[in-house]
């Protein structure tokens, strides 16, 4: 670990990128609701595909 006390540069660019006027865009609940629901359903293919190949047939 160093003691020196090193000279960070800082660019000023920063402030030009906040005074746009273009608003952010905000995703819908219905956007983040369907991405939800697909994922879910994914990660139940992906636990029923587990527990058939764990599962024994030769019971």
């Amino acid at each position: 670990m160093s003691t020196d006390k090193e000279q960070l540069d800082v660019e000023d660019d920063f402030a030009a990128a906040e005074t746009d006027d273009a608003e952010p865009v905000v995703e819908v609940a219905k956007t983040n609701l369907s991405k939800r629901r697909t994922i879910d359903n994914l990660l139940d293919e992906r636990r029923l595909k587990r527990q058939l190949d764990d599962y024994d047939f030769d019971l």
